[in-house]
């Protein structure tokens, strides 16, 4: 995870080493070399996926690559937030580092788990939470992919619900009731660290897929705090930034994940992934730039 940025743009390899100094401990070494339940463990995940961001947004930067609005998919407005420069990327590692924290204690303590919902529309899955009880529409992903959160008990009457329905729900390999109102000691924990953190003047956009519309300031200290116990509605987002004439987009990470769900959002969109040295070429033409 990282590893082959790291080793092709040395401003990638600085943001680990940067990465390193703040946190205290060689998450370079976890995310290049494993082992993976080490990597995948709720202290060095959540950190992992920010560093993995970031070093790959400043190698989009470092070949002029700049964009119109920043926005991300949970975690992953942190390294939105340091893209537009609200946050610095040393605040957001910290306060990824006590989310994780927090939300790992909720897990511990209140169990959850997460499933997704295949198929249906916005209103008939929100019914059926409404129906099984104790679980809650958490990630509007794209159209006809929706993912409830909940109590184990909640989310196994959602499970058959959806079955009696016809609609195809596949639990998720998680532990965690993560974007519900389970998670509403972790935000008050996150709300207090957030109190102190200095947010800057951005240098673009923020589109926000916690409320869904443009965010600075200090309303993002609370919005921060929300998104623990709030839905990510990243479809609705999506498409407010097409409205807003958005044409391209780019993910920085170690997966593609949103790339699929914007693709399918708006079908034809054009879209790529930066998480690997390979994925440069086309990010460059994309915005009309020579690789050379």
């Amino acid at each position: 995870m990282g590893r082959a940025l790291a080793e092709v743009f040395p401003i990638a390899r600085r943001t680990f080493e940067e990465a390193n100094d703040i946190l205290g401990y060689d998450l370079a070494r976890i995310c290049f070399e494993g082992p993976h339940d080490e990597l995948m463990s709720t202290r060095h995940c959540q950190p992992a996926v920010l560093v993995n961001s970031v070093a790959a947004w400043r190698v989009a930067t470092e070949h002029g690559i700049t964009g119109d609005l920043t926005m991300g998919h949970s975690l992953g407005e942190y390294s939105a937030l340091v893209a537009c420069g609200s946050l610095g990327f040393a605040e957001a590692l910290r306060l990824v580092e006590v989310r994780g924290e927090a939300t790992n204690d909720v897990v511990a303590k209140s169990p959850g788990s997460m499933a997704a919902l295949l198929g249906a529309s916005d209103e008939d899955v929100e019914a059926l939470c409404r129906e099984a009880g104790e679980v809650w529409p958490a990630n509007y992903n794209c159209p006809g992919q929706i993912v409830a959160s909940g109590l184990h008990r909640g989310v196994d009457r959602l499970m058959v619900l959806a079955h009696a329905r016809g609609i195809k729900a596949k639990l998720l390999d998680v532990d965690g009731a993560f974007h519900s109102s389970v998670m509403a000691p972790a935000a008050e924990r996150l709300r207090e660290s957030l109190s102190s953190v200095k947010i800057n003047t951005p240098s673009l956009p923020f589109l926000s897929a916690t409320s869904g519309a443009f965010e600075r300031g200090e309303r993002l200290r609370s919005l921060l705090a929300q998104q623990l116990t709030a839905p990510v509605r990243f479809t609705q987002t999506v498409r407010m930034a097409l409205d807003h004439g958005v044409d391209r987009f780019v993910e920085f990470g170690h997966r593609r994940v949103l790339v699929g769900l914007v693709r399918r959002i708006r079908p034809g969109v054009e879209a790529v992934n930066l998480g690997d040295p390979s994925d440069l070429p086309a990010l460059l033409a994309l915005a009309g730039r020579s690789s050379g």
